[in-house]
């Protein structure tokens, strides 16, 4: 045999193995993308029964908040303490921690599938009980969890010699797991490259893509192409609703940078300089007193802020109106003070939910502006741009959401405008200013372990 042919031979053995570790690569991916896909579906599940639960609770005895709030607050936030500290909160500034870490066990601290169970458990326990989160947040750290964890049992496989990159994983699992939530796999695409890929790699990464578009369309295929929002009769977009479209954005960008300013503050924002470490030393009370409120602020609002907001969201949508004109405000006091308790859970619907309560109040205002319908439709991108400040993400879910294609353009321009009224009262945006603080917490936390290990051996 010539040395012509044998390096022929052995350039085309190359080739193919290049080609089969990369073909793998992908089908490890997208197999990925199916799990965090049947995970969110799941949880999906497990929420809506216990919104359902909540519903018939309420209903039957309206005294029952009362109980249920404080009490099912202090142990959500007991539990969260002991078993699953990296679960609180909404679970996508974890994610975004976790992206900017190296590989090692501080990352795995973030996005353990542990603490993403925990995070199943503990915020169904939240819906039940009618905290004011929604289980968005959640789903992406759990796909997360679940991706890194699938990724790193294939590359533990001997016969496997295929490497992944923990942050690949993680963007892909966590953007996959907001596209099956919500049954939108362009917002989740759009979602990994604004928010998880701002300053990383990840975010031009063919993969990542692939996998959050597969987790989208598994979720499509076995759900059915449903949008999230049931719309009965198309909003029409008229030529004459640009002013809607500057008050939407600046009442709410206005909300929205005070909220968002709101959640990243806590309890100290309330209170007296001289008590404001009280919260941080007494974090159990504090959930027990945020609990009452928010069955206060239900109570006042006649039972509508308990849970996601997703039924008055609707409504709205379709121009039936709220039971209480009460609700966006009332909404928003509510998530706060959910969120402030450190419970887990997310804050996108409940957003959305707010943002529809603000556009039915902009339309009781003003009924001759445009249509009602077409002003909740823009006050919820508008207050979820706001409230996080991405406003791409936010035109392509909301628009997702609801199938209204026809109103890109609005929504683009009032998410743009609103976010940058938000900027004014919040000049930080939210989940990456509250990642800081994760990150922080997970490298303290492995260097005591690390030291504590050194100590050990030491002895």
């Amino acid at each position: 045999m010539s040395d012509a042919l044998t390096r022929s031979i052995r350039k085309r053995a190359r080739h193919t193995a290049r080609v089969s570790r990369h073909s793998f690569r992908i089908i490890v991916f997208l197999g990925g993308a199916a799990c965090v896909a049947l995970f969110s579906l799941l949880f999906a599940a497990i929420a809506e029964r216990m919104l359902e639960w909540n519903r018939e609770i309420t209903q039957a005895w309206w005294w029952s908040s009362l109980l249920m709030l404080p009490a099912g607050f202090a142990l959500i936030r007991w539990l969260t303490m002991r078993l699953a500290p990296q679960a609180r909160g909404s679970g996508i500034p974890q994610v975004i921690a976790a992206i900017s870490i190296p590989a090692g066990p501080a990352q795995s601290m973030l996005v353990s599938m542990r603490q993403a169970l925990w995070k199943i458990v503990l915020t169904a326990a939240g819906l039940l009980i009618g905290a004011s989160i929604g289980r968005e947040g959640p789903s992406v750290q759990v796909g997360a969890a679940a991706m890194l964890n699938w990724g790193r049992w294939w590359q533990n496989r001997p016969r496997f010699a295929v490497s992944f990159r923990p942050e690949a994983l993680i963007a892909a699992g966590a953007a996959g797991g907001l596209a099956a939530a919500f049954n939108t796999p362009l917002a989740g695409v759009v979602f990994a490259i604004e928010e998880l890929g701002r300053g990383s790699a990840v975010r031009w990464d063919r993969l990542v893509m692939s996998a959050v578009l597969g987790s989208g369309f598994i979720s499509l295929a076995l759900v059915g192409n449903n949008p999230y929002f049931q719309i009965n009769a198309s909003i029409l977009m008229m030529h004459t609703a640009w002013s809607a479209v500057a008050v939407c954005a600046l009442i709410n960008g206005v909300l929205g940078g005070f909220f968002a300013k709101a959640l990243l503050v806590g309890p100290s924002l309330w209170l007296p300089s001289r008590l404001r470490e009280w919260p941080a030393r007494h974090p159990v009370l504090t959930a027990t007193f945020c609990g009452l409120v928010v069955a206060l602020l239900g109570l006042l609002a006649r039972g509508t802020t308990y849970g996601t907001g997703y039924e008055q969201a609707n409504a709205v949508l379709n121009g039936h109106p709220l039971d209480s004109l009460l609700f966006g405000i009332a909404k928003l006091g509510a998530t706060i003070f959910s969120y402030i308790a450190g419970l887990p859970g997310g804050i996108f619907t409940p957003s959305l939910a707010i943002g529809a309560g603000i556009g039915d109040n902009i339309a009781h205002l003003l009924p001759t502006l445009t249509d009602a319908r077409l002003i909740g439709l823009l006050s919820m991108a508008a207050f979820l741009a706001a409230a996080t400040q991405a406003p791409i993400t936010a035109t392509v879910i909301v628009m997702e959401m609801t199938r209204s294609q026809d109103a890109t353009l609005m929504l683009l321009a009032v998410t743009l405008a609103a976010s940058f009224v938000s900027r004014q009262f919040c000049p930080r945006p939210f989940y990456h200013t509250v990642s800081h603080s994760f990150r922080r917490e997970a490298m303290h936390r492995h260097q005591a372990l690390h030291e504590q290990a050194e100590q050990g051996a030491g002895k």
